[in-house]
């Protein structure tokens, strides 16, 4: 019925040439498509900024552990969700890759270490009292030299980003060489109670009386359920306990009475009832009773009311009141010479010879037209001489807030503290020997009162007498105190209560005849050695560098002597107010600086920018451009 040719007529013949191009386009789309899914899961990043990628920068990790990053996300510490992505992102890293971990005590390695030591850092990374801005985060990378930074580095900055801690931007010579990674990490709101500071209302504490302590707290977070407590706890024993009432601005001040009697070294402890941030919880204080304060006082005519009365105020001082210089001076604290109109070359190799032996001399001239009489001896101890007698009345202008006489001594200066008037003065003018320094100042700049340290001990010389015809600085807000502050710089404090990460210096006496021996702390079995200097008749001591743990300790200098002081926690941690993420990203603009998620920390190249466009969203529709490709090679007619 039909021939057998029939089926023959609908083959379509194909050259051996067209069957290569065809299967050669099929290969290309295939090898496209896989290599468009390989760049996709890859995530690379288009830079959007002159930064590229360099693999040959140093990798830098810091982790703020201050006490802060212990507020909970869920059930781990902000510190934890920290170090987790920090640890992620290092075992992400290629191999070969070293890093650099830094936190706020100290860094861990002064050197890049592989990625096994950098875990093992990280994992033993703990929250400490410390805290530092990010301004001080980047001077430590810079000062860590060329041969640990070689060139440049990324910068992953782990951190809750508080606003004491996160404070400016820094300037551009800071931010040179460095891909700035911000990672912030945020949790909960906590429902926290802090204690800012607490105080003796008696600059000494008097055995068998009663004596208060000031206490200032401040609740933040969510508001409070009740009202808590705060125990104040002396050598283990619970003294007296006062229930905390806070008022608008979320702040509380209640005073607590107690009494001790003897005069040993007494370690005070206030705690508040607050189980969810215990960081902020205790304030430490260690007192004793002030140790035979002597005070000598020389006056030309009658004993001066006000500085009996300065005196009187405070309990612990011994006065001795003399009409001459013949009294031996090396047992006393503090040498005043009252209203002199002439010191002569005798009283001034006196003066001279207790500054050396580093004792605390203060000196009120009375009003004289004869100032050489006064010159003659004050050239002895330095060169400080009075030049003229100023009779118009001026309102002290300026004081020295980082006087030791003032640093020390007032919590915060009132904005609209009245200021001494003087009636008259004298003009006073120094060498660069005799190192003056003003605390109370004119508005011209002359001093009012100023200290000077040609030696080893401290004068003070005021530019006119303590009496009311000369001006109301006996009366005044600074007189008693000024005076007490004197008698303290030739011996020990009797009070100590230091915060970690202020420097705060110890100053311990140690008479010349006892040499410089070196001054131990100690906490327990564990003995370290503060950095100390000399200073005085003494040495500076300065525990914070040794330990930041929040605690009591025991500085033991020759012959046995010990002195208990106190360490805080910095303060600051406990304000938990934190920088506005979207408004930082506004301010930090600059090329090298990212915003990434700790979350994605594992996800993040070893080195490079993240702010760019994602190209592997192209590579995603270029790999489905290419599946689309081959479908159609091999579902196309024949032709």
């Amino acid at each position: 019925m039909f021939p057998h040719t029939r089926f023959l007529r609908n083959i379509q013949l194909h050259s051996r040439k067209q069957s290569q191009v065809r299967y050669k386009w099929l290969l290309a789309a295939r090898l496209l498509f896989l290599l468009s899914l390989i760049l996709a899961f890859a995530q690379p990043f288009f830079s959007s900024s002159n930064h590229s990628q360099n693999e040959s920068a140093l990798r830098v990790i810091y982790i703020d552990n201050s006490n802060s990053m212990s507020v909970r996300n869920g059930a781990r510490t902000l510190l934890d969700v920290a170090r987790e992505s920090a640890i992620a992102q290092v075992r992400r890293s290629a191999p070969g890759s070293r890093f650099l971990i830094l936190t706020n005590d100290k860094p861990e390695h002064y050197y890049p270490v592989p990625a096994e030591k950098a875990i093992q850092a990280l994992t033993q990374i703990n929250c400490t009292s410390g805290s530092k801005t990010v301004s001080q985060v980047l001077s430590v990378l810079h000062s860590l030299g060329p041969e640990q930074l070689p060139g440049d580095v990324a910068l992953f900055y782990y951190s809750d980003f508080q606003q004491n801690a996160f404070p400016d931007l820094p300037d551009d010579a800071s931010m040179k060489h460095v891909l700035f990674y911000a990672m912030p990490v945020r949790g909960d709101e906590p429902s926290d109670i802090a204690i800012d500071t607490a105080y003796l209302t008696n600059p000494v504490l008097v055995a068998g009386k009663t004596n208060n302590v000031v206490l200032r707290a401040h609740s933040a977070g969510k508001p409070l359920k009740e009202q808590p407590t705060v125990r104040l706890i002396i050598n283990g024993q619970v003294k007296s306990v006062a229930t905390l009432s806070f008022n608008a601005k979320n702040e509380s001040t209640d005073t607590l009475s107690f009494s001790v009697n003897d005069g040993r070294w007494q370690k005070m402890e206030l705690e508040a009832d607050d189980a969810t941030l215990p960081f902020d919880d205790t304030f430490r204080i260690t007192a004793r009773t002030a140790p035979n304060l002597s005070v000598l006082v020389v006056n030309e005519g009658r004993p001066n009311p006000f500085v009996q009365a300065a005196f009187r105020a405070y309990n612990g001082f011994r006065i001795n009141q003399a009409g001459t210089v013949s009294d031996a001076w090396k047992d006393y604290n503090l040498i005043i010479l009252d209203g002199v109109t002439g010191i002569d070359a005798t009283l001034g190799g006196k003066i001279n010879e207790a500054l050396q032996a580093g004792q605390t001399i203060c000196v009120f001239p009375g009003r004289t037209a004869n100032m050489s009489q006064i010159n003659e001896g004050l050239s002895k101890a330095g060169d400080i001489r009075l030049t003229a007698v100023d009779t118009a009345v001026q309102v002290v202008a300026g004081i020295q807030q980082g006087s030791d006489l003032v640093k020390e001594l007032f919590e915060k200066i009132p904005e609209n503290v009245q200021l001494p008037v003087a009636n008259w003065h004298y003009v006073i003018t120094a060498g660069i020997s005799a190192n003056q320094q003003s605390v109370l100042s004119f508005r011209n700049g002359d001093p009012f009162l100023a200290r000077y340290t040609p030696g080893r001990g401290n004068l003070y010389l005021c530019a006119t007498s303590a009496d009311l015809s000369a001006g109301n600085f006996p009366g005044s807000y600074f007189f008693a105190p000024f005076l007490y502050q004197m008698a303290m710089q030739s011996g020990s404090s009797s009070v100590y209560a230091l915060t970690a990460g202020q420097h705060q210096a110890v100053y311990l006496p140690l008479m010349a005849g006892a040499g410089r021996d070196v001054v131990h702390l100690y906490q327990g079995a564990t003995d370290m050695v503060p950095p100390q200097r000399a200073a005085g008749a003494g040495v500076e001591l300065f525990p914070d560098q040794v330990v930041q743990t929040p605690g009591f300790y025991t500085l033991v200098a020759h012959a046995g002597d010990t002195t208990m002081i106190a360490l805080n926690g910095d303060r600051n941690e406990a304000k938990l107010e934190y920088r506005d993420i979207a408004e930082l990203k506004n301010q930090w603009k600059q090329p090298g600086v990212f915003w990434a998620d700790p979350a994605d920390a594992a996800r993040l190249p070893a080195v490079g920018n993240q702010g760019g466009f994602p190209i592997w969203k192209i590579c995603v529709l270029f790999g489905v451009l290419m599946l689309m490709a081959e479908t159609w090679l091999l579902a196309r007619k024949q032709v």
